[in-house]
């Protein structure tokens, strides 16, 4: 069976993004990028790829993304209506109108939807964001990679929007770059 992962980036404070959708990313640099791009190539957005000359790359461990509405626009901002074409793309949202034809956008439940994928041939499922998302997929995760940025917000996107039921997961692997950027890797117990 397929496994899903949230593989995302946050504050040491544990936000993904400001309250409205900032971003800094300064951790992301030096033997970080070099590890991104050599371990999770696929990612990289699309305008990334092309910049960092990773186009064309093959996928190391994601063939599909699945990602909530705030995380597609934030990613659709850079003028991309599909930013993972190199991966099967799915946004959960129940208003939005198909933007390009490489994305699905799924309006059924995420929880059955994620269940039906993972039951399907293919790599490991790519959880990209939206806490709402993460919060309503959470018992469904298999594994957590959490690139920790030293950079404080104060404020913002929390890495789940869900209600309280702690979720234990054992931690497998973690790596501090020189950046002062730390990923750890946690499996679910």
């Amino acid at each position: 069976m397929r496994r899903l992962t949230y593989f995302i980036g946050c504050s040491v404070d544990g936000f993904i993004a400001g309250p409205e959708g900032q971003h800094d990313s300064s951790g992301f640099d030096g033997d970080l990028k070099a590890a991104v791009l050599a371990e999770h190539p696929e990612t990289v957005p699309d305008h990334a790829r092309r910049l960092l000359g990773v186009v064309g790359t093959a996928n190391r461990k994601f063939d599909t993304v699945v990602m909530g509405r705030g995380a597609y626009e934030a990613a659709r901002a850079t003028g991309a209506t599909s930013p993972y074409p190199h991966l099967r793309q799915y946004v959960f949202s129940s208003t939005l109108i198909r933007p390009d034809p490489e994305v699905a956008v799924v309006a059924d439940d995420p929880v059955e939807f994620v269940r039906g994928l993972k039951r399907e041939p293919g790599m490991s499922i790519w959880l990209c964001g939206g806490a709402v998302l993460a919060g309503q997929l959470l018992g469904e995760i298999d594994e957590l990679i959490v690139h920790r940025y030293p950079v404080v917000f104060g404020d913002g996107i929390p890495l789940f929007h869900t209600s309280f039921a702690p979720s234990h997961f054992t931690l497998t692997g973690s790596r501090v770059f020189t950046s002062g950027t730390t990923v750890t890797t946690y499996a679910k117990q």
